[in-house]
């Protein structure tokens, strides 16, 4: 079919040179003037590629999304794809606003970006461990460890975008839900005391390394508010690996549970509806739902049968952002070592001794000391000087 197209245009510019009306030409081929006067004004002799068809792509694209918002873009896809969170156009765009990203991309231009470095992929397959040793935190009695987790956004009819903070007694499933209007620090500590007010102070409490635990990517020594909350409570805050969800399972399992039972069933159009309908929902859960590793009881039932003494918070609202610099305690991250033997700590690299290539290792920042000691199982092998901002 090309080739006849090509040689259509050979003939009809040689017609017009050897002085055929361009009249006749146009009525023989079925062609317009405009298409004669084109190819008759692209004809060069010298240059046989001159009858190819010629890309229609405009020389310059102003309109182009900026390469510094297309490289954003792929860093909070990965990010989000990375932790096992919804990943689709609209929550990234959300993400992108939430970081003041300006321009902020459309919805069909993060859909191209994506496309364009290829990633639309999903997940799939299960996760095949590593066969390397975890540092597992107890889960024995109630409130030696609560896993905690952010899920969202989500959308209720309006639409109004809310988060939610899930948090599970790793012992026996009881879980507290608080939906959030924002990460904001303020609702990130109303949040979790807010758990606490109900389920009692964890011992120990575990998260992913979501910028809205930890704090500030800029100033990483800087302790954010979840972090000084729990060093003011005396609670052992842990941070899982970076891109390894399955590591908060209970929670994550308990996240899938939430969605499908609650999120996809009860239609919602306010913040007071869904603050009223989580709380039915976290009852009918902890009174009713029944788990086969603490023996068929519900979490309410195993709670009774062990007769753990829980403590709670003496007041009854959450301390005011910002809290007050902790002056001791510690709080840890358990971080994997790769074959670079760097440790990442919220952003900020250490060398880590060799020893700990492919191992597991438990970073402890002292806040007494100022120092930020390496574990390996249960043997310091490094210390390095921790000067919090």
């Amino acid at each position: 079919m090309k080739k006849k197209i090509k040689q259509q245009r050979l003939k009809a510019v040689k017609r017009f040179f050897d002085g055929e009306d361009p009249k006749d030409i146009c009525a023989s081929l079925g062609r317009s003037r405009s298409w004669l006067y084109k190819w008759v004004t692209r004809y060069a002799p010298d240059n046989s590629q001159w009858v190819e068809d010629q890309s229609r792509r405009p020389l310059s694209s102003p309109y182009r999304t900026p390469a510094e918002i297309e490289k954003i873009v792929e860093m909070v896809r990965l990010n989000l794809y990375n932790k096992g969170h919804f990943c689709g156009n609209q929550v990234i765009q959300w993400e992108l606003i939430d970081m003041e990203v300006q321009p902020v991309p459309s919805l069909s231009t993060i859909g191209r970006i994506l496309r364009r470095r290829e990633l639309t992929h999903r997940r799939t397959g299960r996760y095949i461990p590593k066969g390397k040793k975890y540092p597992e935190l107890p889960a024995l009695l109630p409130n030696q460890t609560h896993q905690v987790d952010l899920v969202g956004p989500r959308y209720l009819t309006g639409p109004i975008r809310f988060y939610s903070l899930n948090a599970v007694d790793a012992a026996i499933n009881r879980c507290a839900i608080e939906p959030m209007p924002s990460k904001a620090a303020q609702s990130v500590l109303d949040a979790v005391y807010a758990a606490w007010l109900r389920l009692g102070i964890p011992e120990n409490l575990q998260v992913d390394n979501e910028l809205a635990f930890y704090g500030s990517p800029t100033h990483p020594r800087g302790m954010g508010p979840l972090i000084r909350l729990c060093l003011h409570y005396g609670v052992n805050l842990w941070f899982i690996p970076p891109s390894e969800p399955w590591r908060n399972g209970v929670v994550e399992k308990f996240n899938d549970h939430y969605q499908q039972k609650f999120l996809d069933k009860v239609a919602m159009s306010s913040m007071s509806q869904l603050r009223q309908e989580s709380l039915a929902f976290e009852h009918r859960h902890n009174s009713t739902y029944r788990y086969s590793k603490i023996k068929g009881k519900t979490p309410l039932k195993a709670l009774a049968d062990m007769e753990k003494k829980l403590v709670f918070p003496s007041k009854s609202h959450a301390p005011k952002h910002p809290l007050d610099k902790p002056e001791e305690g510690c709080y840890h991250l358990v971080r994997f070592i790769r074959s670079d033997c760097r440790l990442n700590i919220f952003g900020e690299m250490f060398s880590a001794p060799p020893e700990t290539q492919y191992e597991y290792v438990v970073a402890i920042i002292d806040v007494k000391e100022q120092k930020l000691k390496l574990f390996l199982d249960t043997i310091q092998i490094e210390e390095f000087k921790y000067q919090m901002r």
